[in-house]
């Protein structure tokens, strides 16, 4: 290569990120810590929301609040060309955080049982959040080293499953920029910071919740002739839904039913009038999962049936489609990543019975990819490994990642990603 030729593309390469990463992680660090500190459930986001929109509208963005609910969208257009969007969601979990860090969240809300819980982001958002922030802030001040349109959204709600469907509904991608791809992240509780997890097709589950009321007639407990038990009946369909997955899927498909809670009677000596199951449902074809909420219905109608009782309530909620990561956009970004990360630091990751919500921006017909974020220090990981007991998982109330390098490496390959999919630059034409 000629000196000229060398200095064009000295000029038409972006400025590292890992040096503006120098300058800014203080600043950076203490979003997180903040974030960490003062989680907030689903739907009730709204400090979340307005401290991250503050930080969008400083780095250059317009920032709409109140999108599907506490949602924030920033908007920064920058001439011609694609147009990007970057997620993160916005809510925590109503777990008790037990890590022992220094700036473990000590909120309190009252549980859906009336009771107090803690409040924990023990699914990694404020990872996500900050993440975000990070790339976004970088790329509004290099913006003469792309063109087009960059967005970036704060979604509520993910761990109920219905922010994105909300922001969709409140107008997402009529009232702002349609994006021609979409981004995200999400924190893994096993993968060791430096390195990305991702795979193109399916990469997460169907989720749906399914809450069905057994119902009885209630008496004696010593004469169970004069009732219709409606905890026999639920004991009964509990063994009757095993068998859909077994008998009624093949064996090739995906699919997970699990009964994760019954509740029935009051006393001892009392037979009760209903008896109460939850549970949740998890597939990846369409048709499976249409197979599955069906069979589940027609065993808990029939096991009613056999014991001459009223029909029972099926309810289905939360439901969540399954995440299909565009496979033309997986293999175009798979070697940034690895750029970013270096030759073997990418894990192909397993399918999923997980679920996301970011699936519905791929449903609306935008080419999405998610990929996950190594967050434990190598050293930790290993020292959790030699005790033979797995790391603490997702949810779990002693998850914590290592931050910096977790923040790090999210930014640094969310900007990698978005400097792919947006036009060039100024400097690079």
């Amino acid at each position: 290569m000629t000196i000229a030729a060398c200095l064009l593309a000295a000029l038409a390469a972006p400025p590292d990120v890992g040096a503006w990463l120098d300058g800014s992680m203080d600043d950076l660090s203490e979003l997180y810590v903040h974030l960490h500190r003062t989680p907030e459930v689903s739907h009730e986001e709204t400090e979340t929301a307005r401290h991250l929109a503050a930080k969008w509208r400083d780095a250059g963005f317009e920032v709409t609040e109140g999108v599907g609910g506490t949602g924030i969208v920033g908007v920064l257009e920058n001439g011609e060309g694609p147009t990007v969007l970057l997620r993160t969601d916005l809510d925590a979990l109503p777990v008790t955080e037990n890590t022992g860090l220094p700036y473990a969240s000590e909120v309190v809300v009252e549980s859906q049982t009336g009771g107090k819980t803690g409040v924990m982001h023990a699914c990694g958002h404020d990872v996500h959040m900050t993440s975000v922030t990070g790339a976004a802030s970088y790329l509004a001040s290099h913006r003469d080293t792309w063109s087009g349109t960059l967005v970036v959204i704060g979604q509520p709600a993910e761990e109920l499953g219905e922010g994105a469907a909300a922001m969709l509904a409140d107008g997402l991608f009529e009232r702002f920029p349609r994006p021609d791809y979409a981004v995200a992240l999400h924190v893994a509780h096993d993968l060791p910071t430096g390195w990305v997890g991702m795979r193109g097709g399916y990469a997460m589950a169907n989720v749906d919740s399914v809450d069905i009321t057994m119902k009885g007639r209630g008496g004696h407990g010593s004469k169970p002739e004069t009732t219709i038990d409606p905890v026999v009946q639920a004991a009964e369909l509990v063994v009757a839904l095993q068998t859909i997955v077994s008998r009624e899927v093949a064996p090739t498909d995906p699919a997970v039913v699990t009964v994760g809670s019954i509740h029935g009677g009051t006393k001892h000596n009392i037979i009760g009038d209903e008896c109460r199951l939850q549970l949740t449902v998890r597939s990846y074809a369409p048709e499976v999962r249409k197979l599955l909420l069906s069979a589940i219905e027609r065993k808990a109608k029939a096991v009613a049936a056999g014991h001459r009782a009223e029909e029972p309530d099926v309810v289905i909620s939360q439901g969540t489609p399954s995440l299909f990561n565009d496979e033309d956009l997986a293999a175009r970004l798979r070697p940034v990543l690895e750029g970013v990360v270096g030759e073997g630091h990418i894990r192909d990751n397993p399918p999923s019975m997980g679920g996301e919500d970011f699936s519905r921006y791929g449903q609306a017909g935008v080419p999405i990819l998610m990929f996950s974020l190594g967050t434990i220090d190598p050293e930790r990981l290993k020292r959790i490994e030699a005790t033979g007991v797995p790391a603490p998982s997702l949810h779990s109330a002693k998850y914590y990642p290592d931050p910096e390098e977790s923040i790090r490496a999210g930014v640094r390959t969310l900007a990698a990603c978005a400097l792919e999919l947006l036009g060039e630059g100024p400097a690079a034409q």
